[in-house]
């Protein structure tokens, strides 16, 4: 390598230049026999996270939790700890177990369908919440658009939903309800947004949202495992707490979604590790995976993009948090353009092109009180990953940093 860069780059006279080019290629030389040594380091290190989700675990925080961490090619590393039940004697939790992910099916599922129908030209960002929900002619929600539902900022907030008639009751309720808020100005995080943008999707295309989910973003990319009502005989299912305070799994733990059938635009996907590393991937890969373009660049670009809102203090893309006080997945390390999403089922997904890595953590959630320190575990991991996975590009951006005549 050194002779390389030597013999075909190093014009005589320019001892400068020369210079540049032989400490860069000592370096690699250099790094090249310390990212040897640095893998079996990153692993030690990486047992870190392991004893985060173990003391988590004994504090009675989580009875278990899968962490995945990986970048454009994949995982690059992964961990389970813990069980499906805060029992001895009940399963392992591993990769494949499957999880209700509650919050990130905002991201994981309403937010990039929406996005596949911008793509379409079936839809635009500017379209007002009347054309698709004429429902809402004549009130003063005129002025919502789809723009105004991604990013939490339609004025609106949430509402009981009856069992009967759950959409039409939402409505309803959502028309006559005070809105001190003009629509664009305030962000407020309210799941009827979500709700709205997944019906939304139904009367775009004349497909609930769970089918043109499968069929345009998972099963394109091996997402097998990702779906709304789930199948409890084909999968291994971590269990979520329920109203009583008892555990209970292949039950969408959200009762609004409930009573959308277990099918809706703010909750109800459940998913693994596994297939939400593919996910990241394609993301990472801006919108492509194993040769299979899911998005086009422009839209992903489009969807993580930052929207300023409440004086600066929030930043959010389309159904993505990028900066806001729901961020605690992204840690201390993770930079300025990275964006994830947080569940309440205890799951969370952040995501940093700039970085080239991403963190996802699904666990079972057992005390639902301790926010704080549940917001802690979430940021440690993503910070204690960060710091361990991102030293490797270190050499990459020497070396394009590196200018050579």
């Amino acid at each position: 390598m050194r002779g390389l860069f030597c013999r075909k780059v190093a014009p005589q006279g320019d001892p400068v230049i020369f210079f540049r080019i032989i400490l860069t290629a000592v370096f690699l030389s250099f790094s090249a026999s310390l990212y040897a040594a640095d893998g079996l380091l990153d692993i030690g290190r990486a047992v870190s996270i392991d004893v985060m989700l173990e003391n988590a675990i004994r504090r009675g925080l989580i009875s278990g939790g899968v962490v995945a961490v990986g970048n454009h090619t994949g995982q690059l590393y992964g961990t389970a700890q813990g069980r499906l039940y805060p029992d001895p004697g009940a399963p392992m939790l591993s990769d494949r177990t499957l999880f209700d992910i509650a919050s990130l099916t905002k991201v994981i599922a309403t937010a990039p369908a929406i996005m596949k129908l911008l793509e379409q030209g079936k839809i635009s960002l500017l379209d007002p919440l009347t054309r698709w929900f004429p429902e809402f002619e004549g009130s003063d929600r005129d002025e919502i658009t789809i723009l105004n539902l991604l990013t939490h900022t339609s004025g609106m907030n949430d509402v009981e939903i009856a069992t009967d008639d759950p959409l039409g009751n939402l409505i309803e309720k959502a028309i006559i309800q005070n809105s001190s808020s003009t629509p664009g100005n305030r962000f407020r995080y309210a799941d009827i947004n979500f709700i709205l943008l997944g019906e939304l999707v139904k009367r775009v295309t004349h497909v609930p949202l769970d089918k043109f989910c499968t069929e345009n973003i998972y099963a394109p990319i091996g997402m097998a495992e990702t779906s709304f009502l789930p199948q409890a005989e084909l999968s291994v299912i971590a269990p979520t707490e329920c109203y009583d305070n008892t555990l209970k799994a292949g039950v969408v733990q959200d009762s609004n979604a409930r009573r959308f059938g277990g099918v809706a635009g703010h909750a109800g996907l459940f998913s693994t590790a596994s297939d939400l590393n593919r996910y990241a991937t394609m993301i990472l890969n801006r919108g492509k995976y194993n040769g299979v373009q899911i998005f086009t660049e422009r839209v992903i670009t489009q969807m993580t993009s930052p929207y300023f809102y409440s004086n600066g203090k929030v930043i959010r893309g389309l159904g993505w948090d990028i900066n806001s006080p729901f961020s605690s997945p992204r840690g201390n390390y993770f930079s300025d353009m990275s964006f994830g999403h947080t569940g309440y089922s205890g799951s969370s997904i952040w995501i940093d092109p700039e970085q080239d890595l991403y963190v996802i953590l699904l666990t079972v959630r057992l005390n639902y009180a301790n926010v704080r320190q549940f917001n802690q575990l979430r940021s440690d991991i993503s910070s204690l990953a960060v710091s361990i996975f991102s030293t490797p590009r270190i050499a990459a951006e020497i070396v394009n940093s590196t200018k050579i005549p």
